[in-house]
This record gives structure tokens, sequence and C-alpha cells, in this order.
């Protein structure tokens, strides 16, 4: 799959965009604050229907301006789909697949696969495991409608539930249907762990091998999913937490608060782990990404690389740059210098200046 082209209407500092992309290697080179990032950042929403960065909808339209919009042009096992985005101020996106309105944004989960990495997923492993949990959630979703359905439940239960916990200081006889919101708890819940089990079972297929040819053969990485609750004590957690929830008006038990762990020969590195092991490990994690989603799929996912190249040394970058040379990218970066350090050939170049761009040779 590849994005063929892209147009922004009033979107963040661009007041009107068309650019076509190379099937290759994408490169987006400039100073800082020149809009690199929205553009790769546009395509992630398109994808998505979410902002890599948790941006609202009226923080990502032009300042002064009341709507915005983005056409992606994506061609998928050579079959054309455009996706329509039309984002306002006070109201609900609007989305449309060729022209046809979708009622839910999660429909446009499937249509194509992105992978992002930007220098805040360095961090992924030392920030706290909400982090871990988005990653989880966003990546699953691209890659499994069930598990879509599963989640966006979930948490709606998960938000009626708090919301009842909180009226029970006013109405204790409400306290008869946290029964029924349980229940859904459980249902839900209950699904949710067991695809994250097993999608952290199938990295670790790929990404051990992965982080030894990163290593040099000297490190093994596992990953390791760290349930909030065993699921066959789920039950009986929520009935033993209660009057605890009740206190802290809250849901204190669940995958809500899930998390997952990075061992090195055994070592927990959230812990007791260099900074190059974090690095490292992050890094070895999304290389596992994209070989799973080829997998899952049957197809390789679109890379949008933000400036990750500065973040890494001269061997992490020799190693990312071989890694990606058959996959449609989008790299943001403020010179060319690595690129041409590791003679790695560019498809596509592309200068930005605040908010506009020029195609180079």
């Amino acid at each position: 799959m590849i994005i063929e082209s892209m147009e922004l209407e009033n979107y963040r500092n661009y007041r009107s965009l068309q650019v076509e992309f190379d099937s290759g290697t994408n490169i987006f080179y400039g100073d800082n604050a020149q809009g690199k990032t929205n553009i790769l950042e546009a395509a992630y929403l398109c994808c998505t229907a979410k902002s890599h960065r948790g941006a609202k909808d009226r923080e990502i339209i032009r300042f002064g301006e009341e709507e915005s919009h983005i056409k992606l042009q994506i061609r998928k096992d050579n079959v054309p789909y455009r996706i329509d985005m039309h984002l306002k101020k006070n109201k609900t996106k609007g989305i449309a697949i060729n022209g046809v309105p979708i009622k839910k944004a999660s429909q446009l989960f499937g249509i194509a696969n992105v992978v992002f990495f930007s220098p805040e997923d360095l961090n992924i492993i030392k920030n706290g495991p909400a982090e871990r949990r988005r990653f989880l959630d966003l990546e699953l979703c691209q890659v499994n409608r069930l598990y879509v359905h599963s989640l966006i439940h979930y948490n709606k239960t998960v938000v009626q539930r708090n919301k009842l916990l909180k009226e029970l200081f006013i109405h204790p006889e409400y306290e008869l249907t946290l029964d029924v919101w349980d229940e859904q708890l459980l249902t839900y819940g209950l699904q949710v762990m067991e695809f994250r089990r097993q999608f952290i079972e199938q990295l670790n297929r790929m990404i051990g091998q992965i982080h030894q040819g990163l290593t040099g053969g000297k490190e093994n990485l596992v990953l390791q999913y760290e349930p909030n609750t065993k699921p066959e004590e789920f039950k009986e957690g929520l009935r033993r937490n209660r009057e605890q929830d009740k206190k802290q008006k809250t849901t204190l038990i669940g995958p809500h608060r899930d998390d997952m762990n990075f061992l090195i020969n055994g070592i927990d590195i959230r812990r007791f782990g260099s900074q190059g092991q974090q690095r490292s490990a992050a890094l070895s994690l999304k290389l596992a990404e994209i070989e799973l989603v080829k997998e899952l799929i049957h197809d390789y996912p679109i890379l949008l690389l933000d400036d990750v190249l500065s973040e890494l040394d001269s061997g992490r970058q020799n190693h990312l740059l071989n890694s990606i040379n058959h996959i449609q990218t989008m790299i943001t970066c403020t010179g060319l210098d690595d690129f041409v350090e590791h003679r790695f050939h560019l498809d596509r170049v592309f200068k930005v200046v605040d908010g506009s761009i020029s195609r180079e040779n």
C-alpha cells in the first residue's frame, strides 16, 4: 500500500497544499517549526482519525479559520481509495471514503496501515504505562477490527461505571446497578486482555531476531505483558475492590491499567537499562511492528519517521535505514547529511519553508 497524494486546506500552518509522493522514500527537510511534522500528522490522522500528538480537532485548524480539510489518495492492492476528512472547530469531524460518508471513525481502520516513529517513541519504555497502552491500542486497532469493537465498548463501560461511582454519594440506592456494569466490564475487558496477550506474543516472534541484529547478537529482547489482573481473577477482583472503588470514585482494576515490560537478557530495562538499551529496544519494537503488520495483512505499512535520525547514533541510523528501503517512507529532518553519509537512496526530496513545500532534484 502507498499514499499517492495529499491535499491540505487550512491545516495548521498550511493554507493550501498539494503534494504527490513517491512509492519509496520521501524526505521533507528544513529548519524547525516550518511544518514538516504537520505533513506526517495529516497522513496519520487521515488513516487513524487520531493525531499522534493527541491534538484536538480545533487545535489543528489553521489559526483564524473555522474548518480544515484533508484529502488522501491511497492505493492498496492496486485499488484506489480516497479519504476525505473535514475538521470543524465545534463539531465532530466528517469523514468520507471514496465519497461515501462513514458514521464511525473506527471504520477507517484497515484501509491504510501506518507506523509512526518519533523522538517521543524513544521514551516509550521509560515513560509511564499509559504510553505503552497507547502503543498497544493504536497498533492493534489498525490490524484487528474485533479489538476495536472490544476496546470501544470496554472504554465506554469504564466511563459509565466511574460516573455511577461518583453518583453513589448522592444516590446510594443505585449501587445495585453496578452489577450490570461489572458484567459488561468483564465481557469486554477479558476480550481486550486476550487480544493484547496474543499481539505481544506475535511481536515476540519478530523482535528477538531484529534486536540481536541491531546489537550484534549481544542482547536478547523479550516483551512481557503485564495485565493489571489475571483473567481468572478479574471477576473476584472487581467484587473485592468495590468498596475501594466507591471511596475513590473510580474503577481501580481492569485492562485500562495494563502495562508491558521489556527484558534484555532477563533484566527489566525500564528500571535497570541504560538509555542506549532503551533506545535500541524502542527501535526494535517499531521494526518488529512493521514486520508483524506485513505478516498479518500481507502488505507492508507506510512508515512515518519524524526527525528520528537526529536522535540515533550512526550504527542505529544505519540499521534503521537498511531496514526500510523496501517500503514507502516519509521522513522529516533538518538536513540531508545523514542520508549522504550512509549513501541512502532518496527517491523524492521536498524542502519545507514556513508552510510551503518545493520539490528538489
